[in-house]
């Protein structure tokens, strides 16, 4: 009784699209138990009409004068009838879109009656205009609400409980899009209301395990999964993970055995099992893992780092290597910079281990070839040389920035203090500043004779004609060969405390002697 209403219901859906879902399972159509249920009356209805159909498609076949009404019935029936439940069983209880051709149909019948009714009696056409307008704005109004309805996935759910708050298939749809949105709370609750209409819905318990506080609840919603559906694999999984956290290890690895033992090619099961297994079982596993996913550099890298582990540096950058080159090849737009750092590094540094430090440049040189985008390694090479020569001058400025607020010195200086030299000649330099440092107490003693050095040799600097006073100490010839030098400062190297000062990047007001 139920399969003939089923198909005298989608026999009304045709005339009054009203009541509509995307979904018609779990409780949305209750089971007619009884010969007295009204709704045997619809399925009278809908045969009867039918029947009356048939006779006339039947008694048309000679005469073809109605052939429109053929036509119609064809287009109504025969596209219906495997998806009636009637000849075989199908996998769904009411279904909108196996309506579309019979829906044609439909149509022809309609408007072939309404002909017939214009025709034969012209004082109805007044009614049947009437009719016709309210049928097309009814159908206008109610295409439009169901074109909004189906803006987006909330509104659709909302919609459709809203017309059937009996389906348990509807409050689990919007309960799982509930827990996507990070809404916990009205997630638990329509899965509750999911199990209190449809007490045995595994999926429903499994899911709510995921989101309820507490182990034992969580572990007793994942066992009533397993019960009504003992081939349940997300909830052998999820009780695994669940025995493993709570330090039940035993417990843990049966429950994943038995979901890889479900579904082989359950691979976060591999990946959790992994840990829970021994050293000489894991190598299985990373196998298996490596011939499931390829393509995943993440499978790799864990079975490098097993490897590596395992004192074996040869084959783990091997399986690092490999690793680099599926970052490459299968990249994504999300986690590009993420997999090819990080296999970068962890192949970067085996090879500096292994004390392979050409190919560990060479990799770098790779590394920034690809995240700069250059077309080949000759650019590379060329920002490399670019990078050294920058280097170099950040270390030039470094010792130039040392000068940036110097004391004023009373000494002269010789111009071979302002060149930068390399390494090995700034060790000496290094050393007499050391003893520079030294002597500065016993300089620090005789500043007051200094002092009225100093004014003394002042006084004669003022003497000195205008083209003496602007010529520059850097040049060689006047320096270097004829050491010119005031008497004071003279007299200061004699007695031996004339130390001059070691600076390395003095400014211009070192360079230049001081006009008066």
């Amino acid at each position: 009784m139920t399969f003939c209403y089923l198909a005298a219901f989608n026999w009304w859906l045709l005339l009054c699209p009203w009541t509509l879902s995307h979904d018609w399972q779990m409780g949305s159509v209750p089971l007619i138990t009884s010969g007295w249920d009204p709704r045997n009356l619809l399925t009278c209805a809908a045969f009867g009409a039918l029947l009356v159909l048939c006779y006339r498609f039947i008694a048309d076949l000679e005469v073809q004068k109605h052939t429109p009404a053929v036509i119609g019935v064809l287009l109504m029936v025969l596209p219906f009838v495997p998806a009636s439940n009637l000849l075989v069983t199908v996998g769904f209880v009411i279904a909108e879109r196996v309506l579309y051709i019979p829906s044609v149909g439909s149509v022809i019948i309609t408007a072939y009656g309404v002909q017939l009714m214009w025709c034969s009696k012209p004082g109805t056409k007044v009614y049947l205009a009437i009719g016709l307008a309210v049928l097309a704005a009814s159908g206008v109004a109610r295409t439009h609400r169901r074109n909004a309805e189906w803006r987006d996935r909330a509104t659709l759910l909302r919609a459709d409980l809203v017309t059937l708050p009996q389906n348990a298939k509807l409050h689990y749809n919007l309960a799982n899009f509930l827990r996507e949105t990070e809404q916990q709370d009205s997630a638990i609750k329509h899965y509750k209301e999911a199990l209190r209409l449809w007490p045995s819905y595994a999926s429903a318990h499994n899911n709510i395990g995921t989101l309820v506080s507490g182990m034992e609840n969580a572990e007793h919603h994942f066992l009533q999964a397993i019960k009504f559906n003992k081939y349940h694999v997300n909830a052998h999984y999820n009780l695994g993970k669940l025995y493993k956290k709570s330090g039940r290890m035993q417990q843990a690895v049966t429950m994943l055995e038995k979901c890889i033992w479900l579904q082989p090619r359950f691979v976060q099961a591999h990946v959790e099992l992994l840990s829970l297994k021994t050293e000489n079982e894991k190598q299985r596993i990373l196998r298996r893992l490596v011939d499931l996913e390829p393509s995943n550099w993440e499978h790799y890298v864990l079975y490098g780092d097993w490897l590596r582990s395992r004192g074996l540096p040869a084959p783990a950058a091997k399986y690092y290597l490999e690793a680099t080159r599926l970052s490459f090849r299968y990249r994504g737009a999300e986690r590009n910079v993420r997999a090819d750092l990080i296999t970068f590094r962890y192949t970067a540094l085996m090879y500096r281990s292994l004390g392979q430090k050409s190919r560990t440049l060479q990799l770098l040189t790779r590394w920034h070839t690809w995240r700069r985008g250059w077309p080949s390694a000759a650019a590379a090479h060329m920002y490399l040389r670019d990078w050294r020569l920058k280097m170099e001058l950040e270390g030039r400025a470094q010792l130039y920035s040392k000068a940036v607020s110097p004391t004023k010195s009373t000494k002269c200086f010789d111009h071979t203090q302002l060149a930068v030299g390399s390494k090995e000649e700034r060790i000496p330099q290094n050393e007499e500043k050391n003893k520079t440092v030294d002597t500065k107490s016993a300089i620090k003693t005789s500043s007051d004779k200094k002092d009225s050095d100093n004014r003394s040799c002042g006084t004669k600097k003022r003497n000195l004609s205008v083209s003496s006073q602007i010529k520059t100490t850097h040049n060689k010839s006047e320096i270097g060969l004829k050491d010119k030098k005031c008497t004071l400062h003279r007299k200061d190297k004699k007695k031996g405390n004339g130390v001059i000062a070691n600076i390395g990047a003095p400014l211009a007001e070192h360079i230049l002697m001081k006009t008066y």
